[in-house]
């Protein structure tokens, strides 16, 4: 028995796409670019459709329903504080989000200014219950954590040392320590 193609939704009208727009907050925060991507099958395609999704959204952030600004502050502590994420995973987060640039580095700095990476990296670590290396298979899965956790080569090999892990087991990648100290 073959599948029925899916039928053709009709375009949404603009207060019926503000309706879906305010749901869709309503299950959870999102950025313009999420709320735009999510808005873009529901109109038809072209200026028109565009136009609608620029009314809606333009209606939401004056209601204070959508703020990038607020989004990314809300979505960076959670990821601080709960997660134990570093600097460089929350960018990339956002980032992946749609948030612009220069608000992203704003709210970093921000939020990461008294922060010390090498402490929340144990944290992470802790999070995460990851025991104490024992060979260099174990070390480089460690670095691996840690650098997908958002932390930098430097604040990996310090722990790993502070950890008493034999020189040999630690991987050495020379030219990208170099390149992180300096952060």
């Amino acid at each position: 028995m073959p599948f029925k193609p899916p039928k053709a939704r009709e375009p949404l009208t603009e207060a019926e796409l503000y309706e879906y727009a305010v749901g869709a907050l309503g299950r959870r925060m999102r950025t313009v670019a999420e709320l735009k991507r999510l808005l873009l099958p529901r109109v038809e395609k072209g200026e028109t459709g565009e136009a609608r999704i620029e009314a809606v959204l333009a209606k939401l952030r004056e209601q204070k329903y959508l703020d990038d600004a607020a989004f990314a502050t809300y979505y960076t502590r959670l990821r601080q504080e709960g997660a134990k994420f570093g600097k460089r995973r929350v960018q990339q987060d956002l980032q992946q989000k749609g948030i612009e640039g220069d608000l992203i580095t704003t709210t970093l700095d921000a939020a990461y200014e008294s922060v010390n990476e090498e402490s929340l990296a144990r944290q992470y670590l802790d999070r995460k219950r990851t025991r104490k290396p024992t060979n260099e298979k174990e070390s480089a899965r460690v670095m691996r954590q840690l650098v997908r956790g958002g932390f930098s080569l430097g604040v990996a090999y310090k722990i790993l040392k502070s950890w008493d892990v034999d020189e040999s087991a630690i991987p050495m990648v020379e030219a990208e320590e170099s390149s992180d100290s300096g952060e």
